[in-house]
């Protein structure tokens, strides 16, 4: 019995060669059909998301942190953002008291310009971007005022590194997410002399695409959903897609979603995870985009990834029903989780080419994204439009 359901497992183990992801994948894979077979395909359309149950979730961690997150305390910009952008997602009211204290707390992590992960630590590039996209979600005079672009810039820059690639913190490491980090909060907070700033990023990124197709997180790494986001949403921001393996890159990114749960892994040959139901699905608006720049074209009724096993696994497999999103079965709800599983799920909805693709008809909707910043569309536009005129 047990040999039977290790061959009729969808990734069982690889060449006869046991290992403990692939027991893992086939116990994962066991959970999940227990799971569904409590569902009938007649119960897909009402599959309910639990939005005031989401909201309740979000607000209670946002007021008041359990003592079990004291180990994220140098992680409180992110906290934020992903609490505020799980709330703008999902329509809920952040009050202005809550507002202005996640402002001030976000003024109190300022330091050379850019922004740490907690009061008195030093400012990091990827904390910035948290900083930043945060207090664009929040979207109030104070909250974008407060970001000082002049000594932003100065921070961004000192990160810069000769190769054009960029540190994450003064003598820290070099990777793919602080070229992204850095260009995203450069480009949306309107910095002057993007070109001159980016000079040579576009060239060191090429060099972090893999044989397989995807990016590693430095020049010479394995392929990785996260990474390959940064890659592949810098080229797309910059216009520069055409410097890299499309083709390569799409072909690495479809064999990522998985056969049977519908949600996507972040590496060949590992657990699916909930949080790249953003990093992945998001990179095929980047390769959308670029198929019709370069005059190609999708059939009208396919989309490059199945949107409806995403929201699948999302809502069925991801969601808990008392608030909150996990990684997978058996694991607990965060709100890092859950803040990518309804990124990835707008998304999916925006993806969808009729109204039968979007799981729980309209009232599942989310607010929309824009997907290579991962802000709401309605922020994303009253920031550009705010910092425009700032030039």
């Amino acid at each position: 019995m047990e040999e039977e359901e290790d061959t009729n497992s969808f990734l069982g183990h690889p060449d006869g060669f046991i290992t403990q992801t692939s027991i893992e994948q086939i116990k994962l894979e066991n959970i999940i059909k227990s799971i569904r077979a409590t569902t009938t395909k007649d119960d897909l359309n009402n599959f309910k998301l639990h939005r005031q149950q989401h909201i309740n979730f979000i607000l209670g961690l946002l007021n008041n942190l359990p003592g079990g997150y004291s180990e994220l305390s140098s992680s409180r910009a992110w906290l934020c953002f992903w609490g505020v952008h799980s709330l703008r997602l999902l329509g809920g009211h952040l009050k202005e008291e809550l507002a202005n204290r996640i402002v001030s707390v976000l003024n109190l992590c300022k330091s050379s310009g850019g922004y740490a992960g907690a009061p008195g630590h030093c400012p990091h590039i990827v904390t910035t971007y948290a900083a930043v996209m945060t207090l664009v979600e929040i979207g109030t005079e104070e909250a974008l005022n407060s970001i000082e672009r002049d000594k932003l810039k100065e921070f961004i820059s000192s990160m810069k590194q000769s190769n054009g690639s960029f540190c994450v913190h003064e003598d820290g490491e070099i990777d793919v997410r602080a070229v992204y980090c850095a260009f995203t909060v450069s480009y949306l907070c309107n910095l002057p002399n993007l070109e001159e700033l980016f000079e040579g990023s576009s060239a060191w990124l090429t060099r972090c695409q893999t044989y397989e197709g995807g990016f590693g997180g430095e020049p010479g790494c394995e392929s990785h959903g996260g990474y390959t986001f940064c890659a592949l949403a810098t080229f797309a921001l910059m216009q520069k897609m055409y410097l890299i393996d499309t083709q390569s890159a799409l072909r690495w990114l479809v064999f990522r979603q998985m056969k049977l749960e519908g949600g996507f892994q972040g590496r060949t040959n590992k657990l699916v995870d909930v949080c790249y139901s953003y990093w992945l699905s998001a990179c095929f608006c980047a390769i959308e985009n670029e198929i019709f720049n370069r005059g190609n074209s999708i059939e009208e009724d396919k989309c490059l990834f199945n949107v409806v096993d995403l929201q699948k696994y999302i809502l069925e497999i991801s969601q808990n029903n008392c608030g909150g999103f996990r990684d997978k079965p058996e694991k607990q709800v965060d709100l890092y989780h859950t803040c990518y599983a309804l990124s990835g799920l707008s998304i999916a909805q925006s993806f969808a080419k009729t109204n039968e693709e979007i799981i729980g008809g309209e009232n599942n909707l989310l607010e929309p994204i824009h997907p290579l910043l991962n802000v709401t569309k309605n922020a994303y536009e009253k920031a550009f439009d705010y910092f425009d005129k700032l030039k």
